[in-house]
């Protein structure tokens, strides 16, 4: 175990836009993660995000912590939870790549102003809380004259501090139930089929009435009604089971791996104090997802990110990555490169003692 709060300054940097060695389910923990924060901001605003989800589908095994921007570490102890090769007993020893990991962005307004929101353990505060922004509404910022950010509530912060997990299975089997059911045969074939809670439950939609988005979460709409319907259109979370979407014509929305978790945050929701940067009005909607081969791509998970600037003004100078401490094993041996051209980082240790 380490001391998190003294090592900030020996963490490196690797700037990626991330495939991320690891694999990982979207098994759902129902645990809150409880952590105090050296936080000076008013008591206004939205709570630190706490909801967890386990990615677990192949030979990896790691927690999800997106709602609040950061990954891949149990905070309450102080451990690394990307197991790779994972445990299949609790008691094996436990082999971990990976020891912390966050989301990093900023750039500059039209005057000249950094936005920054950024996090590293989030022992030190927060730049994200979970949650869609209000695209209807803005802030004044009075000392630049400038129209800045969308705003969120403490309400949705919590209604949206949560992970939305299915799998490419659940869906083909939906699928499959529907077409059952338009010939009749569904008695016969699927006796027993129960829509699952985790399509009917899908996060298809914002609450316009809060100004928030009408189209959150990518969804099929097998009716073509505009509203997510699965019930009684045969609508469901959006994976390409026809294979339309070719993502070198198109850069449409849609859920990606074996299984896939879903979430939504925003650097919104209360002054930032981790970077102590202004707000960006930046709305990520996110998704971990991980497949199962016989190949390397059996030790990795991935993850997409959806960035909308919510804010009146356009960013100028901008960069986002994905900050990561990677310890692959024991942290005191290890080495970092990367490979600007691919836009890739990687980790190796340094001796064979480890």
């Amino acid at each position: 175990m380490r001391n998190i709060g003294n090592m900030k300054g020996k963490v490196t940097l690797l700037l990626i836009v991330m495939l991320i060695t690891g694999s990982n389910l979207f098994a759902r923990e129902n645990e809150a993660l409880k952590k105090k924060n050296s936080n000076p901001t008013p008591a206004a605003g939205c709570a630190s995000a706490t909801a967890i989800a386990t990615l677990n589908l192949n030979n990896v095994r790691t927690r999800i912590e997106g709602t609040g921007g950061s990954m891949w570490m149990d905070r309450s102890n102080s451990i690394a939870l990307y197991e790779v090769p994972k445990r299949i007993n609790d008691d094996d020893p436990r082999f971990t790549a990976i020891f912390a990991g966050a989301l990093w962005m900023g750039g500059q307004d039209v005057n000249g102003q950094i936005k920054l929101a950024a996090v590293t353990f989030r022992n030190d505060g927060n730049d994200f809380w979970p949650g869609p922004l209000n695209t209807t509404t803005a802030d004044i910022d009075v000392s630049t004259l400038n129209t800045t950010t969308a705003e969120v509530t403490p309400e949705v912060c919590f209604e949206y501090d949560q992970f939305f997990g299915v799998s490419r299975a659940m869906i083909n089997e939906f699928v499959a139930y529907n077409v059952a059911k338009e010939a009749g045969t569904e008695g016969t074939l699927f006796p027993d089929y129960v829509i699952p809670k985790a399509i009917l439950d899908w996060p298809a939609h914002g609450d316009v009435s809060l100004g928030q988005d009408y189209n959150l979460a990518p969804y099929y709409d097998a009716d073509g009604s505009g509203h997510y319907n699965p019930s009684t259109g045969g609508d469901y979370p959006k994976y390409d089971l026809l294979g339309e979407i070719d993502c070198r014509q198109t850069r449409e929305i849609r859920l990606f791996g074996e299984e896939a978790i879903w979430f939504v945050l925003a650097d919104e929701g209360k002054t930032h104090s981790e970077s102590q940067g202004p707000a960006i009005g930046m709305e990520i909607r996110g998704q971990a997802f991980a497949f199962a081969t016989n190949d390397e791509v059996n030790n990795m998970t991935f993850y997409n990110y959806e960035m909308i600037n919510r804010s009146t003004f356009t960013l100028a100078e901008t960069y986002f990555g994905q900050w990561v401490d990677a310890d692959l094993g024991g942290a005191n041996d290890d080495y970092v490169g990367c490979d600007a051209s691919r836009g890739l980082g990687y980790c190796y240790n340094g001796d064979n003692d480890d």
